[in-house]
């Protein structure tokens, strides 16, 4: 109960809030997953750093790659599948090298996939156990970068497998450095892999918002 509490206080705010409430639904069901994931989503669109475009594509990869993933191994494997400005992240876990090289060939053949990081582990699929430890890390991975001061939290899409923690999103070096850093600071995650795309500060400038009553 300790740790609950904890874990409520920290994630007081209405975004961070969100965040616990769609990881948490999340884990009951795939069907809820997608439901839930979307309707977050939505309301995060106007600040995410893709294209409203790319958003959309990224969804439509998800769900054809989800497709493909149960023509491919069924239930021979447990497999996610999270695409970011059309680069796709495999993580999970397959049967054998076989499986794991076909499930990437299927993947990159969708429309739209410009790459594929293939991050699948040759193992057994993980216990509903070892999932429920990774849905709870990512949600305090999430709560901790919206408590961070000096970064935007919406500027990161973060996966958990097996208590190693993948951040995805379009991010400065600076920016990346101080995601992986809270990361590794929550308790549970055994490593973080960055899978980012990097923009440079420049860039950066153009995704802030201006001052009221400028032009």
């Amino acid at each position: 109960m300790s740790n609950s509490s904890a874990i409520w206080k920290k994630v007081q705010r209405p975004l961070a809030m969100s965040v616990l409430c769609g990881a948490m639904l999340a884990s009951l069901s795939g069907c809820v997953a997608l439901v839930a994931g979307g309707a977050i989503s939505g309301t995060l669109a106007a600040s995410d750093r893709r294209t409203f475009g790319a958003q959309t594509e990224d969804r439509a990869i998800e769900v054809k790659a989800a497709i493909k993933v149960n023509n491919v191994a069924g239930d021979a494997a447990h497999v996610n599948i999270n695409s970011f400005n059309r680069r796709a992240l495999l993580t999970g876990e397959v049967r054998d090298e076989a499986m794991k090289a076909q499930l990437e060939r299927e993947i990159r053949g969708i429309e739209g996939v410009i790459d594929v990081i293939n991050e699948l582990e040759i193992a057994g699929p993980s216990s509903y156990t070892s999932r429920s430890s990774d849905t709870l890390i990512t949600t305090k991975v999430k709560a901790s970068l919206v408590d961070a001061k000096d970064i935007s939290a919406n500027s990161y899409q973060v996966v958990t497998e097996r208590g190693v923690v993948y951040l995805q999103g379009r991010v400065t070096q600076r920016e990346g450095q101080i995601g992986a850093d809270i990361a590794r600071g929550v308790s549970g995650v055994t490593k973080v892999v960055k899978v980012f795309e990097y923009i440079t500060e420049e860039e950066w400038k153009t995704y802030q918002p201006k001052p009221a009553g400028s032009q």
